[in-house]
């Protein structure tokens, strides 16, 4: 006897955004799927919430908001719709105001994680690029002191760094890479 498997019916974005409302567990959206998001290692906390603290003096001065794990961005392209839970998410433009995610974000941050990798580096940074405003996409690791820094135009750049100072243009700011990894290395 053989069971074939069916896919669940897809979850209208109405229904998905009511039950992120609801509920303490995140859940991305991917066109109807909806998936749980996991726990953070310690490291990986830290590690956001000291980019939120480097960056949020730039963020005020350039009248941006900027958002840590839970805000969502939408990302709408050829007739499907995603909802990622970015770790850190730079919105600049005064119209892109929804109450649960944006549309529109200047920056993009995600810090990896051994369970998310391969998706932050490949579906979510191809996603990502789908965004007309976004600019830059910075990936962090927790284990060993490296910030990429995909930056968006008529090309796609990509920079490395492990020591220095680093630019994002989306604030017109450097900050550096101690400033990154100043809790975590703590550990």
């Amino acid at each position: 006897m053989s069971s074939a498997l069916t896919r669940p019916a897809p979850i209208s974005i109405d229904a998905y955004l009511e039950g992120e409302t609801l509920t303490d567990i995140k859940h991305e959206y991917l066109d109807g799927e909806v998936v749980a998001m996991g726990g953070a290692s310690a490291r990986h906390v830290l590690i956001a919430g000291a980019l939120h603290a480097a960056l949020i003096p730039h963020a005020r001065r350039k009248g941006c908001q900027l958002f840590i794990a839970d805000m969502k961005v939408r990302i709408d392209h050829a007739d499907q719709t995603y909802f990622y839970y970015p770790d850190l998410l730079l919105a600049c433009d005064p119209q892109d105001r929804e109450p649960y995610y944006r549309r529109r974000p200047c920056m993009v941050i995600e810090v990896l994680s051994p369970s998310t990798e391969r998706i932050d580096r490949r579906e979510k940074l191809f996603a990502y690029q789908m965004i007309p405003s976004l600019r830059e996409y910075l990936l962090v690791d927790p284990d060993k002191r490296c910030v990429e820094v995909y930056r968006f135009g008529d090309t796609v750049r990509h920079e490395t760094w492990t020591e220095g100072r680093f630019r994002l243009d989306c604030l017109d700011a450097e900050i550096t890479v101690d400033e990154v990894y100043v809790d975590a290395e703590a550990l």
